[in-house]
């Protein structure tokens, strides 16, 4: 907002021109590349599932959502990192029946 160089109110001060801020690298910490994408791609073809993941993958398959919301918690530490854990697995097992 403007300031209006009045004493008091909301646009109080002397009026500047306002800077524009070079965004900060730090900012772009956690955005997928194509390449970064692509090579976690390639390792997740080559190197296959982790042991608890295919028993989650079980898990949710037989419907036990509880119980594979449990171990993902108690592996990955967090409630948030195990819900993208259970989403990504979901959506690996929905994409298995459709190729089937």
């Amino acid at each position: 907002m403007a300031r209006s160089n009045l004493r008091y109110g909301l646009n109080k001060g002397h009026p500047t021109t306002p800077i524009a801020q070079v965004p900060r690298p730090s900012h772009r910490k956690g955005s997928q590349s194509t390449k970064n994408k692509f090579v976690r791609s390639v390792v997740r073809e080559v190197a296959g599932f982790s042991p608890y993941e295919r028993r989650v993958m079980e898990l949710l398959r037989n419907s036990k959502d509880k119980k594979a919301r449990k171990l993902t918690k108690k592996r990955l530490g967090t409630l948030l990192r195990s819900k993208r854990k259970l989403e990504e697995l979901g959506t690996i097992i929905q994409e298995s029946r459709r190729a089937h």
